[in-house]
């Protein structure tokens, strides 16, 4: 089971819209997806038609609330969701000088998602790199970070690779970062090009060939809670985050590799 915690510290940078999408186009892959949104303002529970998670996931982090039993079907195939609301916002507040609050999911994890059949536990995180947002970095094996294709987000990159490195020595050494998703592209631009080959530089291997390219279906498709493979199985939105599937399936296969390597 492959967890990702899907971030970037800057609203409207394509966090959920890849968290919602990048799922579906797994499902439609026959791998089995557990969303689990950990943004109080909810996007990608809204996204999928749920309106209140009420608050069930403020008790997983508050009391001892059982992960798996806030498990919702999605009606996406192969997608499921763990549900946010505003309840969450208490997190910060409840957790804030709790010994050992950072890595609550950490222990919800292990204790209530270990041995299920999931193949991905894509995390949407807030933009704050509050508690919520470090508790999911502390969780998760695998990090996806989405920029915006436009010059000032690339001054938050390196900031938040810098982040990623004290998560690593302070709470989860095992931390990886799967990749880094160039979103919102406007191919029509030389400056949203010329960003793309900005990220490519300062991040190297990391940058996923796949690029998400401004499309009107992929703004629209929200408004149908239906994930843009299925509002429009054949615009570009879904053709790229397909493409972005392929590769990360392709990941699974180079892991594989190296660890028969190692042994």
């Amino acid at each position: 089971m492959r967890s990702i915690a899907i971030i970037n510290q800057k609203g409207g940078s394509g966090k959920t819209t890849t968290t919602v999408n990048l799922a579906a186009a797994l499902g439609e892959r026959k791998r089995r997806v557990l969303i689990m949104d950990l943004d109080p303002q909810s996007a990608a529970s809204l996204w999928l038609g749920i309106k209140n998670g009420g608050k069930g996931i403020l008790q997983v982090f508050t009391e001892e609330g059982d992960l798996a039993h806030l498990v919702q079907d999605t009606g996406v195939p192969g997608v499921e969701i763990v549900a946010s609301s505003q309840w969450l916002i208490g997190v910060e507040k409840a957790l804030l000088g709790k010994p050992g609050g950072e890595l609550v999911l950490q222990e919800k994890f292990r204790d209530y998602l270990q041995g299920n059949s999931w193949d991905y536990i894509l995390i949407d995180c807030s933009s704050s790199l509050g508690l919520l947002t470090i508790n999911a970095l502390a969780a998760a094996k695998e990090i996806l970070i989405t920029v915006e294709g436009q010059v000032l987000a690339l001054y938050g990159l390196a900031h938040l690779l810098q982040t990623v490195d004290t998560i690593r020595g302070r709470l989860n050494p095992g931390l990886k970062i799967s990749g880094v998703l160039a979103c919102r592209v406007n191919q029509r631009t030389r400056l949203a090009l010329d960003v793309v080959e900005k990220i490519r530089e300062h991040c190297g291997k990391y940058l996923y060939k796949t690029i998400i390219r401004e499309n009107i279906s992929l703004a629209e498709a929200p408004s149908f809670k239906l994930p843009v493979t299925q509002y429009a199985p054949r615009s570009r939105g879904a053709e790229d985050y397909r493409a972005l599937a392929r590769e990360v399936i392709r990941q699974e296969k180079r892991r594989v590799v190296y660890e028969k390597e190692k042994n």
